[in-house]
């Protein structure tokens, strides 16, 4: 059957309850079970470098399976339990995904952002207890080794060093060059060092210990790291399992290929994505290690979908916006749909992109605490371009007020609420005291329901509307940035009497960091000067503000907390006005009000004569919507 409607999303869910479908208890069952019904066919494919004609390497389901038994074999062999952590800070390469699938069947996988700094994985190496790294061997034009090299030293609980040498990749000229200007490799921890294919090499290619016996934990995902503490998310097997089963059953056959530049230390690409290959038996194409930010990867893009076939195309928004300004140069009539997820879609955007490639784009949602997936735009079905779509079976999705904790009817707004296979109930994080107030208890019979600090609305069709947040996160590009971090390297400025951080309207990160500010009486500071003594204290690059604005007075609450959605109807003013203006159209936005369905609504007037298409066409690339009052 098609997934067009709800009607298809409650015919599935009636065939029988969720604990009833045969589905494989742990990821090892998964992979074996994929790879004894498609043993020869495509499973895997990496390309160090972005052109269509460059060398690839692409493993079976027998190969992948075999190489993912030696890789859990090694690490069962250096110490890892079902209970140890094995982490990778790594770029896309094949040994990640080895390292994914060896780790989480060996013991508990770990994946980390290799853009982090040293502090910040370091935090998390010791949060996570980890007892291995897996990691890159120093290399040009990369400090992933440099960094981890640093923050093994601040983790005292690493025992082994895993390294994987790119080299193997490269031929010619470039594979002789390279080992003369290699950086030197960075040692300046206790932990013992080994090359990972040296080392996978002389475990067999069969699973040499007992799989688990069922569910368990077998991944830990950090949600940014951004300051203090980070908070690291469990996932069991049965969410790995249950997002998996979505892909199979309502996406993907063996006979696809997904196109995935997303990086895999996050939930995107490994749970959702190759997790949908998992399933389903589809091939998946991981081009460069950096994915949409290697070199050459937006300018071979459509050559790349034409030489591997892919029918579908893993996106965020920012991807799509940089496609855009390429043109279409190869054959892409293989492809069948581009999931696109992360953040919100301007409409523009949208319209613009199923334009150019003739492909049909879904919008999805999901986060790290349910184990990712929640819901989409059906495939077959109507596409409500700015909607999450429908939640997928056996997901329930509940609006609750935040002023008295009742459900909401249709199209009131508030938190949206999530229970499913993905959601560990009680111990979301691996830190108790987080998971503290992360549920609604016991609403509606046994189920409890996670809390996603995301304001959302479901209209008279099913369809999921998210309209803001709860929780004061900014998400630039699809990473979370939390703006305590700004507002503390604000605060450590003698001027500064009180910042408040928000994400402000980016036509393509979709938010930027910006602040406002207001200062000690009688002080005297140029916000270009707070700016950068703030920047020069956030230690995560992406949090680096873009704007500051002094202020009278922020406006706060009856007990000082800021009142941040009049400092947002402030940001969204200023850029619209920047843009309007950038545009030479005649128009302003006169104020930004706050709708029950929509969230904070611009207004925007004629200022002299002007036809409301060039306002969208200035306006097309933001999420947040306007209204024309001429």
């Amino acid at each position: 059957m098609g997934y067009a409607s709800v009607a298809d999303r409650d015919a599935i869910q009636n065939e029988m309850e969720w604990p009833e479908r045969e589905v494989p208890k742990t990821l090892y069952g998964l992979l074996s079970g994929t790879a004894e019904r498609f043993p020869h066919r495509s499973a895997f494919t990496f390309q160090l470098m972005s052109g269509p004609n460059d060398k690839d390497e692409t493993l079976s389901w027998q190969e992948l399976h075999d190489k993912a038994c030696q890789t859990a074999n090694m690490f069962r062999m250096l110490g890892i339990g079902e209970k140890d952590v094995v982490a990778f800070i790594l770029p896309n390469a094949t040994e990640t995904v080895l390292t994914y699938l060896g780790g989480a069947i060996a013991g508990i996988v770990s994946p980390i952002n290799p853009l982090l700094e040293s502090e910040q994985i370091g935090a998390i190496l010791r949060e996570t207890g980890a007892k291995a790294v897996v990691t890159l061997k120093a290399f040009p034009k990369t400090d992933v080794a440099q960094k981890v090299a640093k923050a093994v030293a601040l983790a005292p609980n690493v025992e082994t060093v895993i390294e994987v040498d790119l080299l193997r990749y490269l031929t010619g000229a470039k594979r002789l060059i390279v080992p003369l200007i290699r950086p030197k490799n960075p040692v300046s921890h206790k932990a013992r060092v080994i090359d990972f294919n040296r080392e996978m090499e002389k475990h067999p290619p069969r699973l040499a210990f007992d799989d688990a016996a069922g569910d368990r934990i077998a991944a830990y995902f950090h949600t940014g790291g951004t300051t203090g503490m980070p908070k690291v998310a469990q996932h069991r097997y049965s969410g790995i399992i249950y997002n998996a089963w979505l892909g199979q059953r309502l996406l993907f056959t063996e006979d696809d290929v997904q196109m995935c530049p997303m990086p895999l230390f996050h939930v995107f690409a490994t749970i959702v994505s190759f997790g949908a290959s998992l399933g389903s038996g589809a091939q998946i194409v991981f081009p460069t290690p950096q994915g949409y930010r290697g070199d050459g990867v937006f300018d071979n893009f459509w050559k790349l979908i034409e030489r591997y076939k892919a029918t579908f195309v893993i996106a965020v928004p920012t991807a799509m916006s940089a496609l855009m300004q390429r043109k279409v140069d190869a054959d892409i009539s293989s492809l069948k749909l581009v999931f696109c997820g992360s953040s919100p879609l301007p409409v523009e955007l949208y319209n613009r992109f199923e334009e150019a490639a003739g492909v049909t784009i879904c919008e999805g949602y999901g986060l790290t605490e349910a184990t990712c997936l929640v819901s989409i735009n059906p495939p077959d079905g109507v596409k409500k371009v700015g909607s999450i779509g429908i939640p997928f079976p056996y997901t329930d999705v509940k609006i609750m007020s935040v002023e008295n904790g009742e459900e909401c009817g249709v199209d009131q707004i508030g938190e949206i609420c999530v229970s499913n296979p993905g959601v560990a109930m009680g111990d979301t994080y691996t830190e108790p005291t987080k998971n503290e107030d992360l549920y609604y208890p016991g609403y509606l019979g046994p189920h409890q329901y996670l809390r996603t600090g995301d304001l959302g609305r479901v209209d008279a069709d099913g369809y999921l509307w998210i309209t803001g947040r709860a929780k004061d996160l900014i998400i630039r590009g699809g990473h979370n940035i939390d703006p305590a971090q700004i507002e503390a390297g604000l605060a450590a400025h003698e001027a500064v009497a009180f910042a408040a951080a928000i994400g402000q309207p980016d036509g393509y990160a979709g938010e930027l960091p910006c602040a406002y500010v207001e200062l000690v009486d009688g002080a005297s500071v140029s916000p270009e000067e707070l700016r950068e003594f703030a920047n020069a204290r956030i230690s995560e690059r992406a949090a680096h503000l873009k704007y500051v604005e002094i202020i009278p007075e922020i406006p706060k609450t009856a007990v000082g907390k800021p009142l941040k959605n009049e400092l947002r109807k402030l940001a969204i003013r200023r850029v619209y006005n920047e843009a309007l203006s950038h545009a030479e159209v005649g128009a302003e936005v006169s104020e930004v009000v706050e709708d029950k369905k929509r969230g904070l609504v611009a207004q925007v007037v004629p200022a002299g004569t002007v036809a409301k298409d060039d306002v969208t066409k200035a306006l097309g690339d933001f999420t947040r919507p306007w209204d024309w009052n001429a």
